[in-house]
């Protein structure tokens, strides 16, 4: 008991770390150098706003007693946690750090472009409406859980298709970036990004294992068991973004004729993502066949943006929605109850078509209910309080407009008038173009 919740207590602190400082990194490194430190505040005001909903009432919404039909829980039931013994303060703490990077995922999809009073109100009712039902249902004991079983270990509905869809709805509804498809809008600083991928790979395994040693049984009596499930888990996690990052890779070479770092670092996000609901419920093949997918598929559906004309800043839908619904679709093809902890064989091992139906149908559950939220919290914002900085601000910057500052000295000095001086560089008489490629 007392190595379970060693465990625990580390395994939290390395989802934590996985939204600061590892997305704030990824995503700070791919954003364009005026609005790197709004892309990672959105990070940080993430973690300080959900966490506090999330002990006031996310716990008893997604874990509490069922109110509606198994769609959430009563709000008021546990309350602040009141009723929760303080043994199980680990689990809610474990949880809270899932809602918080949950909810800063979104932020990648509408980068460059939005307010952070509009972000801090999008924030709790998202997770309100959005995540909270989706968790209860999904690990809750709620619809999904009763009526079709769906597996899902750490969460490819509840985390990346739940925030893969509201990035969608969201770059729909708010617009996209001054110049998208017509300038250049690349990452400004790949070293960031890279860092952030490594930081992200290693806190996914408080992620991944850690869910599924919460939801195991602790008695010593199973410890050979249980110790042969955790490693499993951690494997499966390693093995499925290697063949992630390999498979992205070979795609953007086939695609584009090279092999990016931002290739490398997307594919291992993909890897990630597509593992998350399977890495209990896959062997080592599975685990490999699952990842090289993903990568794959994913590498190509992030062009989608540029041919239905949806601007995903920071490629939210391409690499987690995707990769979310088939990291959850493929435990109907890849589960096996002989060699992993799944619940049920897929199609490949003998299962049927039960299994993939019920994986199915919960990823179509996850992005019906997502979508409808998002877009009623999105467009209540939109013409309530306003999403969007103003056009003056975004093509100056939107880190001076919203927090007075500039990420790097040497690109902007602060002027007269409280407004970003031209930079020394900029006034040489060979044109210069700034670290994403737009006009300086």
């Amino acid at each position: 008991m007392d190595g379970y919740y060693a465990w625990m207590l580390v395994a939290t602190a390395l989802v934590l770390m996985m939204t600061t400082p590892a997305l704030a990194l990824f995503y700070g490194g791919m954003s364009r150098s005026k609005s790197v430190l709004n892309m990672m505040m959105m990070s940080y005001v993430a973690l300080g706003v959900v966490g506090i909903v999330y002990v006031l009432w996310g716990w008893s919404m997604t874990f509490g007693e069922d109110t509606a039909g198994g769609l959430f829980a009563n709000p008021f039931d546990l309350f602040a946690l009141d009723g929760v013994a303080w043994d199980g303060y680990i689990g809610v703490v474990f949880q809270l750090t899932f809602a918080v990077i949950t909810a800063a995922l979104i932020s990648g999809a509408i980068a460059d472009r939005v307010k952070l009073s509009a972000w801090v109100v999008f924030l709790p009712l998202w997770v309100t409406l959005s995540y909270f039902p989706i968790g209860h249902m999904v690990w809750g004991g709620g619809f999904i859980a009763e009526h079709l079983g769906a597996q899902d270990y750490a969460g490819g509905t509840v985390v990346h298709i739940n925030a893969g869809v509201a990035g969608l709805v969201l770059a729909v509804v708010i617009g996209k970036r001054i110049g998208f498809g017509k300038e250049p809008m690349r990452p400004h600083n790949l070293t960031l990004t890279m860092i952030g991928a490594g930081l992200l790979w290693f806190g996914w395994y408080g992620f991944n294992v850690g869910s599924i040693v919460l939801a195991g049984d602790s008695d010593e009596a199973n410890t050979a068991q249980f110790m042969s499930e955790t490693g499993l888990t951690f494997l499966n996690t390693t093995i499925a973004t290697c063949s992630a990052m390999l498979g992205w890779l070979l795609v953007e070479r086939l695609l584009h004729g090279k092999a990016t770092t931002l290739g490398a670092a997307s594919g291992i996000v993909a890897g990630l993502v597509a593992i998350t609901p399977s890495c209990g419920a896959v062997n080592l093949l599975g685990a490999i066949a699952i990842g090289a997918i993903a990568g794959g598929a994913c590498a190509w559906a992030v062009g989608l943006k540029y041919r239905l004309g949806f601007d995903d800043s920071l490629d939210v839908v391409g690499v987690h929605l995707v990769g979310g619904v088939i990291g959850t679709v493929l435990i109907g093809l890849f589960a096996t109850t002989e060699h992993a902890a799944a619940s049920e064989d897929g199609l490949f091992y003998g299962g049927g078509l039960t299994s993939l139906g019920h994986q199915a149908g919960a990823a179509a559950i996850a992005i019906l209910w997502s979508g409808v939220m998002t877009a009623i919290i999105g467009l209540a914002i939109k013409y309530t309080l306003g999403w969007r900085v103003s056009d003056e601000a975004e093509v100056e910057g939107v880190d001076f407009d919203q927090h007075g500052e500039t990420a790097y000295d040497l690109h902007t000095g602060l002027g007269g008038g409280g407004k970003p001086a031209t930079s020394v560089l900029a006034t040489s008489t060979v044109p210069v173009t700034d670290s994403e490629g737009a006009n300086a």
